[in-house]
């Protein structure tokens, strides 16, 4: 039962967690750029630690019992997204703005970890999918199966990021290129607006 209850929060955490967003999309550009990417990694693994935590613990039904508060996240959500969206596509437009090698333009540890925590808990679509979704599954958990459940979504997000963060170095080479740089920038502005109007459809 609890083997059945891990496989279940690895299965649904990862094919959740994998999915293309704006969490995704900031931490591939910071490690691109390898800047801060322990750090940023860490930051997605912790937040989805805890609100994976806090939704099979019993905030997934108190969210979705206050439409009120879920509104008020996504006006947030939406004005974050929609304001990178635009930085985007000003780096995709402005070639001195996507230089990677351009020390004038890194950012500081602050400003990095300012933007991952604003993407990992400004964006609705998180509480949804873990807070909501992967709480109200984990909390139908019978017995200790809501902990296995939870340890396994945890364990499919930490994989991922680490994935995610430590691999986008083998795409270096590729994004030496300006034209690259532009393309991704060009893709995060689109995802990043996209999910902005997704939010109120």
């Amino acid at each position: 039962m609890e083997a059945t209850a891990f496989l279940k929060g690895i299965g649904l955490g990862g094919s959740l967690i994998v999915a293309i967003g704006s969490q995704n999309a900031y931490l591939l550009r910071q490690a691109l750029k390898r800047e801060f990417v322990l750090t940023c990694i860490a930051i997605c693994i912790i937040c989805d630690v805890v609100l994976i935590a806090v939704g099979v613990a019993g905030m997934g039904r108190l969210i979705t019992e206050a439409p009120s508060l879920l509104f008020w996240i996504k006006i947030a959500g939406a004005g974050f997204l929609f304001w990178y969206g635009v930085r985007a596509l000003r780096s995709a437009i402005y070639p001195s703005a996507i230089n990677a090698s351009d020390d004038n333009t890194a950012p500081d540890r602050k400003t990095v970890i300012a933007a991952m925590l604003a993407f990992s808990l400004l964006n609705p679509h998180v509480y949804l999918d873990t807070v909501v979704l992967l709480g109200s599954i984990g909390g139908q958990q019978p017995g200790n199966g809501r902990v296995y459940f939870a340890v396994g979504a945890m364990l499919a997000s930490a994989i991922w990021f680490s994935a995610l963060g430590l691999g986008a170095r083998y795409l270096t080479p590729l994004f030496a290129r300006p034209t690259a740089w532009r393309m991704l920038d060009g893709a995060i502005a689109i995802i990043m607006w996209s999910l902005a109007i997704s939010l109120f459809l």
